[in-house]
Protein backbone atom coordinates (compact mmCIF):
# COMPACT_ATOMS: atom_id res chain seq x y z
CA UNK A 1 0.00 0.00 0.00
CA UNK A 2 1.11 3.37 -0.83
CA UNK A 3 0.50 6.66 0.74
CA UNK A 4 -0.84 9.53 -1.72
CA UNK A 5 -1.25 12.85 -1.03
CA UNK A 6 -2.79 13.64 -4.40
CA UNK A 7 -6.04 14.82 -2.23
CA UNK A 8 -3.56 17.43 -0.55
CA UNK A 9 -3.16 19.38 -3.45
CA UNK A 10 -6.76 19.13 -4.99
CA UNK A 11 -8.03 20.73 -1.72
CA UNK A 12 -4.64 23.41 -1.94
CA UNK A 13 -6.41 23.72 -5.29
CA UNK A 14 -9.85 24.06 -4.36
CA UNK A 15 -9.60 26.18 -1.42
CA UNK A 16 -7.04 28.33 -3.72
CA UNK A 17 -4.16 27.91 -0.95
CA UNK A 18 -1.25 28.05 -2.62
CA UNK A 19 2.28 26.58 -1.16
CA UNK A 20 3.86 30.08 -0.76
CA UNK A 21 0.62 30.55 1.36
CA UNK A 22 0.90 27.26 2.85
CA UNK A 23 4.32 28.07 3.86
CA UNK A 24 4.75 31.38 4.38
CA UNK A 25 1.57 32.83 5.35
CA UNK A 26 0.25 30.14 7.36
CA UNK A 27 3.96 29.08 8.80
CA UNK A 28 3.83 25.45 7.40
CA UNK A 29 7.69 23.66 7.66
CA UNK A 30 8.92 24.13 4.30
CA UNK A 31 11.23 20.92 4.86
CA UNK A 32 7.97 18.92 5.96
CA UNK A 33 6.10 20.05 2.75
CA UNK A 34 9.43 19.73 0.21
CA UNK A 35 11.09 16.64 1.78
CA UNK A 36 8.10 14.73 3.12
CA UNK A 37 4.59 15.46 1.27
CA UNK A 38 5.99 16.23 -2.20
CA UNK A 39 8.01 13.11 -2.00
CA UNK A 40 5.19 10.76 -1.02
CA UNK A 41 6.92 9.92 2.42
CA UNK A 42 5.41 9.72 5.69
CA UNK A 43 4.45 12.52 8.53
CA UNK A 44 3.33 12.49 11.98
CA UNK A 45 0.31 12.58 12.99
CA UNK A 46 0.65 16.12 14.43
CA UNK A 47 1.57 17.20 11.10
CA UNK A 48 -2.01 15.71 9.15
CA UNK A 49 -4.19 17.52 12.29
CA UNK A 50 -2.13 21.08 11.99
CA UNK A 51 -2.63 20.67 7.69
CA UNK A 52 -6.17 19.72 8.86
CA UNK A 53 -6.70 22.97 11.06
CA UNK A 54 -5.18 24.86 8.32
CA UNK A 55 -7.14 23.85 5.26
CA UNK A 56 -10.22 23.62 7.83
CA UNK A 57 -10.82 20.08 6.44
CA UNK A 58 -10.55 16.17 7.29
CA UNK A 59 -7.79 13.70 7.14
CA UNK A 60 -9.24 12.23 4.07
CA UNK A 61 -9.01 15.40 2.26
CA UNK A 62 -5.65 15.19 2.49
CA UNK A 63 -3.87 11.46 2.27
CA UNK A 64 -4.92 8.09 0.59
CA UNK A 65 -3.25 4.71 0.38
CA UNK A 66 -3.47 3.28 -3.17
Amino acid sequence: MKLSYEPLFKTMKDKNISTYDLIDKQNFSRATYYHSIKKGKHVNTSTLMLLCKILQCEVQDIIKFE
